[in-house]
């Protein structure tokens, strides 16, 4: 079984303890680095990751790896077994996925891009006021229970790499206004598997410098314009294409 993941990739960090969880022996490529772009083109048209290689079985996208696992490979499922909790677990992974990703990644570029300008004025401010509805529902959704759907589920793994970070990209979750989500957060970062996948994030930070990957122009998708759009920051966008930083995902199957 080969990986294409990074370390640098929500994504691919949620694939990641998945499949440590389920305790599957696996080869990891870091297909964000240059050197592995063509191979990855040759997994997935659109040269985004992770994507999973099991023997003949080609599968891309994040959602639909984890599906894939849980059903070839159902010990320690990650999708629950009722109807009701698999729905919420799924309306998590979908928040995570889509809500919560362009939000954080879209403020991130000042941290680790090679940036010659700063942040829109408002940008932050709009980031937080959007977090700040997706922390008052976490919050209510781990009143009864120490974790989304009960047990550990894909909802609290999707939603992992995202939040662990929140601080320090500016959009903390206060622990006054929000004790159980931050007790929750506590309780997996607590456990092996989201240790090490905190680890490999931080070890590849600290490096970032010394890496392989794309740092001058921004690869952009979907939700992560979207977001921008919706929030008015459409004339930076549009500059940013403009001064040609920006890099799209191949049209392709």
């Amino acid at each position: 079984m080969i990986l294409y993941d990074s370390p640098f990739s929500p994504f691919a960090r949620k694939v990641r303890i998945v499949l440590a969880l389920k305790g599957l022996e696996v080869q990891c490529v870091d297909a964000l680095d240059h050197k592995h772009s063509a191979q990855l083109r040759q997994i997935n048209g659109r040269a985004e990751v992770p994507a999973l290689v099991d023997d003949d079985v080609v599968v891309v996208n994040s959602a639909d790896i984890v599906a894939y696992l849980d059903h070839r490979y159902s010990d320690s499922a990650v999708l629950p077994s009722c109807p009701k909790q698999r729905v919420k677990a799924r309306k998590w992974e979908r928040i995570a996925d889509t809500l919560i990703d362009p939000i954080l990644v879209d403020i991130s570029y000042w941290m680790w891009a090679h940036r010659d300008d700063e942040m829109p004025e408002g940008m932050l401010e709009a980031a937080r006021n959007n977090l700040s509805t997706v922390y008052d529902q976490l919050e209510k959704e781990l009143e009864q229970s120490d974790y989304i759907c009960g047990d550990l589920s894909i909802a609290d793994i999707a939603l992992f790499p995202h939040l662990i970070g929140a601080k320090s990209l500016g959009v903390p979750i206060s622990k006054e206004r929000y004790p159980n989500t931050i007790r929750w957060l506590t309780r997996l970062r607590d456990l092996t598997e989201f240790k090490a996948d905190i680890e490999r994030a931080a070890d590849f930070l600290r490096n970032i410098s010394n890496s392989n990957i794309e740092r001058t122009k921004i690869f952009w998708r979907g939700e992560r314009i979207e977001w921008v759009l919706a929030n008015g920051f459409s004339d930076w966008f549009f500059n940013e294409i403009k001064n040609d930083r920006v890099l799209w995902p191949p049209q392709s199957l």
